[in-house]
């Protein structure tokens, strides 16, 4: 089996279900060498969750009704990174940037979505499938879709499940990559992580979660929201005491997110 063909094959997932893009054989070597890249990058300077931040709410912002928004690449730009969600960002398309012009061929939603996977994939985490072919926008969505820290589980289905066309267990399991990183006053203010370790990717947001909360530690109302039912409550108290069942179903969550507006032909809608 040709190298080639041992890349092409990492892009198809057992669960795959839709007519992904075909990319060129140069993109697709492109997208592993910049994988390494990103690698490096994420592992030197310690920066796996402003990395994850940065994919996460550049696919956060798709809406299902108007098939607008998602990762197209658009929160490179300011209008966007100005959003009061995104404080601090600019940190990690800085970041980023040498890297991206390395490889010029590649989209910036393309490149973005596969540093969100590989920052899961250097502290620990599991391996999230990754399918390449998102198409650049240049309009950037309105501000307003993305979750908001301080609300309850009303509000966490109206943007994960009425907004984006995401589950409860999307929710929990998203919601578990807390594990990484911690919160900033002057970006969210708030201030503090949500575990003892916020470099490592593991299941401790939902042991911490279940213990209460802890001085030194964080736990925001959106947390706090996630035992407050009954069907998000179980699930915090399975992926408590089973890791490997979390990281499956991370996995599968973090590729649908990825995903939104990434549809069946390959173009993902226009914003």
């Amino acid at each position: 089996m040709s190298i080639l063909t041992r890349i092409l094959l990492l892009y198809v997932s057992p669960r795959m279900t839709k007519a992904y893009p075909k990319v060129s054989e140069e993109y697709a070597l492109n997208i592993e060498r910049a994988r390494r890249k990103l690698r490096g990058l994420i592992a030197e300077k310690n920066c796996a969750p402003i990395i994850l931040r940065l994919a996460w709410h550049g696919s956060g912002t798709y809406d299902q009704e108007s098939k607008t928004g998602g990762p197209l690449g658009t929160i490179r730009f300011g209008q966007e990174l100005a959003h009061g969600a995104n404080a601090g960002l600019q940190i990690a398309v800085n970041l980023l940037e040498p890297i991206k012009e390395q490889f010029p061929d590649l989209s910036y939603a393309d490149f973005y979505t596969l540093a969100g996977v590989v920052a899961v994939e250097v502290t620990g985490g599991p391996t999230v499938p990754f399918h390449p072919g998102r198409k650049d926008h240049e309009t950037v969505p309105v501000e307003g879709r993305l979750p908001d820290a301080t609300k309850g589980m009303d509000h966490l289905r109206c943007v994960f499940t009425k907004q984006m066309g995401l589950t409860d267990q999307d929710i929990v399991t998203l919601s578990g990559a807390h594990t990484l990183g911690r919160c900033h006053k002057d970006r969210s203010g708030f201030e503090g992580a949500w575990t003892p370790n916020p470099l490592i990717f593991d299941n401790s947001y939902f042991k911490v979660l279940l213990e209460g909360e802890k001085d030194g530690l964080i736990m925001l109302p959106s947390d706090k929201a996630l035992l407050s039912d009954p069907n998000t409550r179980a699930l915090v108290e399975l992926y408590a005491k089973d890791e490997d069942k979390f990281f499956d179903d991370y996995a599968e969550s973090h590729m649908k997110l990825s995903e939104l507006g990434f549809a069946e032909a390959g173009q993902p809608g226009s914003v």
